[in-house]
């Protein structure tokens, strides 16, 4: 029996309030990045997390209040060391970065002069992440005015950009955006990974692909805004060179990332209508709930698990032993969830793979059909002889 109270009539409140009492009134929201909103966006069905992610909670704290602390994230020293590199990358007003641009992205344009003497670097600083995208996009509106009257490079340095995800506005700041001559404005993604004889980790660089195809649905969103502005849908990545510090970069096309993403973010259950399938009073602060309090808290929000949550999401050791002790089959994937179709427990899918399924489910049918033909195989294998090898002659040696 739930230990929340049930729920009234009461005075509506805004979503804002809503949200704020899920995370607890006192606790400040946990801002969204690309990393975090590329992985809910990989994972559209799970309603927990694009409820947490939305109401700003601190996945962290709750999943170590919860027993099941996240053990994945970047190391201080990785982290030193990125902010090493990409100072170096931007060193004098980013004339090395605007070089990699133009000697990748753009050969035949004019080449950036020295910041100031043709190329731009706009001051973006402003009050709160509101602020600063509003700065952001005045700036992206004047670099685009200069570039079309003079043919000006402008780079912009931890530009702040908004994007909606589920009802909710997300505050993205990507290393750099480029404004060509010809006005289109490019992602650049810097990262710390090597990039050995011109080629990178490929894992790292589809997950650096799919944060940089946020930020590319984001600034597509401040260009709907301004006419004639074109978002390019090839971002530079800016990595060391082989064994150094020294920067190198290759463009990396992300179109197929970018219609991935936008997809699955559309497909996303909006904060609202998951928030108002809540009783009243429940919150997520590990502060002021106990530990029984914030499971049955995290319980009344579905989630959908799949071992890919183990890399991606803070909670996903909790939501992993929560499926275990359902016996539910999406602890074992999602390819084989779909294969199982009906079958949502691994006891049904056992009892099937018995012969006592449903003789009209085509998935049990065939699960008993495999069962009886491994276990016709195993028996043919007992029934051989061993097989022996000849023996391999001594050395001479």
């Amino acid at each position: 029996m739930s230990s929340y109270p049930p729920s009234s009539p009461a005075q509506p409140t805004s979503l804002r309030q809503r949200l704020a009492g899920l995370r607890g009134p006192a606790v400040p929201p946990r801002p969204l990045d690309a990393r975090a909103l590329a992985a809910l966006a990989a994972n559209p069905g799970c309603g927990r997390r694009a409820l947490l992610d939305g109401a700003g909670v601190d996945k962290t704290a709750l999943a170590t209040a919860l027993g099941s602390p996240a053990s994945f994230g970047q190391s201080q020293f990785a982290i030193v060391r990125g902010n090493s590199f990409e100072a170096k990358v931007k060193g004098d007003g980013g004339a090395e970065l605007l070089r990699l641009v133009h000697a990748h992205l753009a050969p035949a344009a004019e080449p950036p002069g020295s910041p100031g003497a043709g190329a731009l670097v706009p001051d973006l600083t402003a009050a709160g992440p509101e602020g600063r995208a509003a700065r952001t996009a005045l700036a992206l509106r004047e670099a685009t005015a200069a570039a079309r009257a003079s043919g000006a490079w402008t780079l912009l340095d931890h530009p702040m950009l908004a994007l909606e995800v589920a009802g909710s506005p997300a505050y993205l700041e990507p290393d750099a955006v480029v404004v060509h001559p010809d006005g289109r404005w490019t992602v650049v993604e810097i990262k710390s990974f090597p990039m050995i004889d011109g080629v990178a980790d490929a894992a790292k660089v589809g997950a650096a692909a799919r944060q940089a195809a946020v930020y590319v649905l984001a600034l597509e969103r401040t260009a709907e805004k301004l006419p004639g502005a074109e978002v390019g849908h090839t971002v530079l990545l800016v990595c060391p060179k082989d064994f150094s510090n020294l920067p190198t970069a290759a463009p990396v096309d992300i179109r197929r990332e970018r219609s991935v993403t936008r997809r699955q973010l559309d497909r996303l259950t909006r904060v609202e209508v998951l928030a108002a399938a809540l009783p009243e009073g429940l919150c997520f602060d590990p502060a002021t709930r106990t530990t029984e309090e914030l499971v049955e808290a995290v319980s009344a929000v579905d989630a959908a698990y799949a071992p890919e949550c183990l890399a991606a999401c803070e909670l996903a050791f909790h939501c992993r032993d929560r499926a275990r002790a359902a016996d539910g089959v999406t602890a074992l994937g999602r390819s084989v969830r779909g294969e199982l179709g009906a079958l949502t427990t691994v006891e049904a899918a056992l009892a099937a793979a018995a012969g006592a399924g449903c003789a009209e489910d085509p998935t049990a049918v065939a699960l008993h059909r495999a069962a009886r033909l491994r276990a016709e195989a195993l028996d043919a294998a007992a029934a051989r002889p061993p097989h022996h090898l000849p023996e391999t002659p001594a050395c001479p040696c």
